[in-house]
């Protein structure tokens, strides 16, 4: 089994440098609704993705994921702007250096994507940011495109909100349904509900190790459902979320650690190390990038594994 390693959005080593910057609604009304603001934010994060996306290639990191806030107000329908023709040149230059040096990057949207919410408002607005971040993905000239989403909201019940989903989800087009993987949350929808859901729908499952430990360890055996999730993916390597929690008591449980627990991530490991597949796993720890290389670190000291660059081995 070979498995990647990669981390998300922010590179802690690069001072913090982020394509996340932002524009408030408030200020961009200030200034008259100028569009040129909107771009120059777009501007300054497309430069410092270039400079993440460079930062990774020297350090032979193939597995990133996008900020869903690159381009700001991009799924609000009523401003009227255009970037792609504007920015052309830079989305260019990401796509070879992503081609080039195949990289593995992809987009989660943020906690207000909620496919199955019982407002027509929010699922329309959800519709519509799965559009612009599909597109993105395509202006990347990302080939097989995946795109993120937890099931979403309980109201009325899980079994009324799958049905929901599953709803919503036949109501996009096949481009951007053929693009969606669902993940099981910390809470509600644990992997088995995941699964099952993923089954009917042709989908694939990232599976968030964190978010079993919350959600499920006590009832289900996750080692019964490796081998099914990892064969959900057809296209694409298995995909994985991996995090440690802040603080071993109620309050922090479920919040991500600055780093990752070593010892629970080789354990993990060995339980997977036999399947029949190669995986990518991504870190969501607090300190991203330099726990990505902290970890590394770790995994030298105390195993065996074979590490063919600085975040690849063979277990």
């Amino acid at each position: 089994m070979i498995i990647r390693l990669g981390y998300v959005a922010i590179s802690k080593t690069l001072d913090n440098i982020t394509s996340s910057h932002s524009l408030s609604f408030t200020n961009f009304q200030k200034n008259g609704c100028d569009v040129n603001k909107i771009y120059d934010v777009i501007a300054k994060n497309l430069k410092d993705l270039t400079k993440i996306l460079t930062y990774n290639i020297k350090n032979n990191i193939h597995f990133y994921r996008l900020t869903s806030k690159l381009i700001p107000f991009d799924a609000y329908d009523h401003i009227n702007f255009s970037y792609i023709d504007k920015f052309q040149d830079h989305f260019i230059e990401l796509a070879k250096l992503i081609k080039d040096h195949n990289m593995r990057v992809d987009i989660h949207p943020d906690q207000f994507a909620v496919l199955n919410s019982v407002k027509q408002e929010v699922v329309s607005n959800t519709f519509l940011t799965l559009k612009k971040q599909y597109e993105l993905l395509d202006y990347l000239q990302i080939q097989n495109k995946v795109i993120i989403l937890h099931v979403g909201s309980n109201v009325l019940g899980k079994e009324n909100s799958i049905k929901r989903f599953i709803n919503n989800f036949n109501k996009l087009p096949l481009y951007i349904r053929e693009s969606i993987a669902i993940e099981n949350d910390d809470k509600i929808f644990n992997i088995k509900d995941v699964y099952e859901l993923s089954k009917q729908l042709n989908i694939p499952v990232v599976l968030d190790y964190h978010h079993h430990i919350c959600n499920g360890n006590k009832e289900i055996d996750i080692k019964d459902y490796y081998n099914k999730i990892f064969a959900s993916w057809k296209k694409i390597n298995p995909k994985i979320h991996f995090s440690s929690p802040k603080a071993n008591n109620k309050k922090d449980f479920r919040s991500h650690s600055d780093y990752i627990d070593v010892d629970q991530f080789i354990s993990f490991i060995e339980d997977i190390k036999d399947l029949p597949y190669d995986i990518d796993i991504m870190l969501e720890a607090k300190e991203k990038d330099e726990a990505l290389f902290r970890l590394v670190r770790s995994l030298k000291y105390k195993t065996n594994y074979l590490f063919i660059d600085e975040t690849t081995f063979i277990v």
